[in-house]
């Protein structure tokens, strides 16, 4: 019940398509994703994050708000079929843009305050189709009170806002760019997302984010930033860490050329989490967990 499981919707038919640099985990068509929630159901993970993967890319990342966009028809998809699964969105626009970058740009600039007018549309749309939480992902300063009162202004005050609060200008995102289709197609992101050699920023984006209405506070990676979970953790608001692509696809690389147990290594990468002080756990080991659990092969 700790666990959020992440999954790929790729527009499309008949999709089943292993990530190369992500063992185990697949980009799936709406027609075979019932496939893998049956599987999750099973397990006891009822929790996921929803990324989109469409087919249609342009400098506006349109698709992102289409009422019948992939990530949308996969929330209503999900709902008639799954209703016991509790849905969240990544609501950003790399995946969505031609220049594969968070936001709208005036040629190799992202405009913050224009891009919260985009980042606000997908969030509302993500509701309306039937997302339950949704988790901005951009890094644009303000985007949390720009969803906020959108979602307020349309009706849905009740609505949280999992807020990605601490997230880093990461080397572990690689395997998550190939993906989600993501890869900026020129610079880097670090323009809008922390430095990790910064120790104290971390703490105006926190605060920044509770204030405009944040329900929840995200670090991300999670790993090698155990002691900014560890800092904020007193925070009246849960915790979620995103043990994301890199420090999955570390593990089972070592894991598939025998030089660690992945078991051992999994579970203890898990507590360390949850020492730090993280309520819930945003992570691919998620299945596997669920598995050894079941057949006793760890212990919680």
């Amino acid at each position: 019940s700790d666990f959020i499981y992440p999954l790929f919707i790729e527009e499309g038919e008949n999709i089943k398509e292993e990530i190369s640099s992500m063992p185990g985990q697949y980009r799936w068509s709406i027609d075979r994703v019932g496939e893998e929630l049956a599987e999750l159901k099973e397990l006891g993970i009822t929790s996921i994050l929803l990324f989109g993967i469409p087919k249609h890319k342009d400098p506006q990342g349109s698709e992102a708000y289409n009422d019948k966009g992939i990530v949308q028809e996969a929330i209503r998809y999900i709902k008639k079929n799954f209703p016991e699964f509790l849905i969240i969105t990544d609501v950003c626009m790399c995946e969505y843009t031609s220049h594969g970058h968070c936001g709208i740009l005036d040629d190799c600039e992202v405009l913050n305050d224009e891009t919260l007018k985009f980042i606000a549309k997908i969030a509302l749309s993500h509701v309306k189709a039937g997302a339950d939480i949704v988790a901005p992902s951009d890094m644009m300063d303000g985007r949390i009170m720009a969803i906020r009162e959108i979602l307020d202004e349309n009706g849905y005050v009740n609505t949280p806002i999992m807020a990605y609060s601490a997230k880093y200008s990461s080397n572990y995102y690689g395997p998550f760019r190939e993906a989600a289709d993501s890869a900026p197609s020129f610079g880097d992101r670090k323009s809008y997302q922390m430095d990790f050699r910064n120790s104290k920023e971390y703490f105006r984006e926190v605060e920044a984010d509770i204030e405009e209405g944040a329900d929840f506070i995200m670090v991300k990676p999670a790993l090698a930033y155990l002691d900014v979970i560890n800092a904020v953790s007193n925070i009246s608001l849960p915790i979620v860490a995103y043990n994301v692509s890199g420090e999955y696809s570390m593990v089972k690389a070592a894991s598939q050329n025998g030089w660690i147990d992945e078991k051992g290594i999994v579970m203890e990468n898990m507590f360390a989490m949850k020492r730090a002080g993280v309520n819930i756990i945003i992570t691919y080991h998620a299945k596997d967990i669920a598995k050894w659990y079941k057949n006793k092969e760890v212990i919680f």
